[in-house]
């Protein structure tokens, strides 16, 4: 079935700012007033990415509809899978509004296809073999989209044993964004990432020439370089199987490290070349730090 999105713009890593719709969180963290609503008032687009995913994605179509929060949209984008992954997702209970099927570039570009075919007023992204930790996750993102007006929020993310989820491998505790903070190694988990759509309005959609790292350049030019303003939920979001897209090989992780050096100069922000290592020392505290 064939896409007819909004036209929202392509990455631009030159693109200028300008004045936002969004009243922004003045810098002394006092919020504003402007977007405040009341959470039944907004709608959330969750959009999940699937290729040959009957193992796991079972899991994350449920999760999403045992959420406690009513006004939700969840669109699959199937890169033609070969095995029964659409089979399974019409098994299960689900709250979808769309599956789009159809051969694509890749994972980033099948996001880009969610996000271009979703309505609502926030938009996340859930992979298919990840699943949100509780039932409570999405209406506590809504409440604090609400009660900020901010533009971004996040939180925490568990990595999970592929086979055992109850058996947690690294436990990534996020937390408040402060400017140059990228810089320093620090990044949101992707998804736990929502964000208000007028913001790939402005600032565009994923950069699909970065096939592993597309997603921190994304997080990094809204919120290093456009000065979204975000709030942190301090819990886990989000269970997310150890092993997959940009966790699952050396190779992967070396491929990762030149693109995130490349998003920062596209983004022209200066970074340490030293920073690939920097960047290891939070994911070693995950590790040390990991839920029992």
């Amino acid at each position: 079935m064939p896409v007819v999105p909004f036209a929202f713009p392509e990455a631009d890593p030159t693109m200028k700012d300008t004045q936002s719709p969004l009243e922004r969180v003045p810098a002394s963290g006092t919020p504003g007033s402007v977007n405040k609503r009341t959470s039944n008032s907004l709608t959330l687009s969750i959009v999940t990415a699937t290729y040959n995913s009957s193992a796991f994605v079972k899991d994350c179509v449920a999760s999403v509809h045992a959420q406690t929060f009513a006004q939700i949209e969840h669109i699959i984008i199937d890169g033609a899978s070969s095995d029964n992954t659409l089979e399974i997702i019409n098994t299960v209970p689900n709250r979808i509004s769309q599956i789009i099927s159809e051969p694509d570039k890749g994972i980033y570009d099948a996001m880009n296809k969610g996000i271009s075919a979703s309505s609502g007023d926030i938009v996340g992204i859930l992979n298919s073999d990840d699943f949100y930790a509780d039932e409570s996750v999405l209406e506590k993102v809504a409440d604090t989209f609400c009660q900020t007006g901010c533009d971004v929020v996040f939180g925490n993310l568990d990595f999970v044993s592929p086979n055992d989820t109850s058996r947690v491998l690294r436990h990534w505790k996020s937390s408040p964004y402060r400017p140059g903070s990228f810089k320093s190694g620090w990044h949101p988990p992707h998804p736990t990432f929502f964000v208000r759509r007028e913001l790939y309005e402005r600032h565009g959609l994923f950069d699909i020439s970065m096939s592993v790292s597309a997603d921190f350049e994304l997080m990094l030019r809204f919120m290093e370089k456009h000065h979204a303003q975000s709030s942190y939920l301090d819990q886990t979001m989000v269970k997310m199987r150890y092993g997959g897209h940009s966790t699952g090989s050396i190779r992967e992780i070396i491929r990762g490290n030149r693109q995130i050096m490349r998003a920062f100069r596209n983004n022209g922000i200066s970074v340490s070349p030293l920073y690939p290592a920097v960047r290891l020392l939070p994911k070693l505290k995950q590790f040390i730090t990991r839920q029992s």
